[in-house]
């Protein structure tokens, strides 16, 4: 071990140390950006990139289960993404695929599919149902893995499932436009049932959601880390506790 590793170690440690367990966010979600461009610094593809960001991803949880958190979103492909060349997609989608068996085989993780399945090819498809079922019962961790996903489509989603509620109930428009609120629309969103997530972290340096959880985010608290996700150490997770655990949430109070 060098010098540099001690040290950061060390450092690492005393973050931790000073932790207060009880200030950390319950629900984490993850702008998983960056993979292209440290791929492309290391002079790597970016299929090696996206790679080595899906290794990253059960370190991360790991340090999540270690902090108490119960809920994390990971955004491991937008609606956007389709707009990419066939040659990297294709790859990409066999790297997620991959990565979301592994959790499942995990045994820690409660694995959920957020996103508009109807986008991804079969195999994917197939793949997220079954994670999602052979996990069901596990007790750890929630693990929303957003693949297909952007936030406007979410909610377009969400209004025409409540929509097609009521129809199959009969309900007449004016009725269903005197029941619409908050609350109707939260239940038929993909995260229905699930507490919002009191931190979204963006790695990479941009300082944008993109549409990341459009909806479930209005209250939340935002750090944007510098580091690439592929490069994302534990000390850079720790910081981004220890700056939420400093802020006072107001919820527009």
């Amino acid at each position: 071990m060098n010098l540099r590793d001690l040290v950061y170690g060390l450092y690492a440690r005393r973050v931790e140390g000073r932790l207060d367990h009880d200030q950390v966010p319950k629900h984490i979600g993850v702008i998983l950006d960056g993979n292209r461009r440290w791929a492309k610094a290391s002079g790597g593809t970016a299929a090696q990139g996206h790679q080595a960001g899906a290794y990253k991803i059960e370190e991360f949880l790991g340090w999540c289960a270690e902090t108490d958190v119960e809920v994390v979103t990971l955004w491991m492909l937008s609606t956007d993404n389709f707009n990419r060349p066939e040659e990297e997609m294709r790859p990409l989608l066999g790297i997620i695929e991959e990565t979301v068996r592994s959790l499942a085989v995990d045994g820690r993780w409660r694995v959920h599919h957020v996103g508009t399945l109807d986008l991804l090819p079969a195999r994917t498809q197939t793949v997220l149902k079954e994670a999602e079922q052979a996990t069901d019962g596990n007790k750890g961790i929630l693990v929303n893995v957003a693949v297909g996903y952007g936030g406007r489509q979410e909610i377009a989603d969400a209004v025409r499932s409540l929509l097609l509620d009521h129809a199959d109930k009969g309900t007449s428009l004016e009725d269903i436009a005197e029941s619409v609120d908050i609350d109707q629309i939260s239940k038929h969103l993909y995260t229905s049932g699930q507490p919002d997530p009191d931190l979204v972290i963006r790695t990479s340096g941009e300082q944008r959601l993109s549409g990341f959880m459009l909806w479930q985010s209005a209250h939340s608290e935002y750090y944007f880390c510098e580091v690439f996700w592929p490069a994302f150490r534990k000390v850079d997770f720790l910081r981004a506790l220890r700056d939420y655990a400093a802020r006072h949430r107001r919820y527009g109070g």
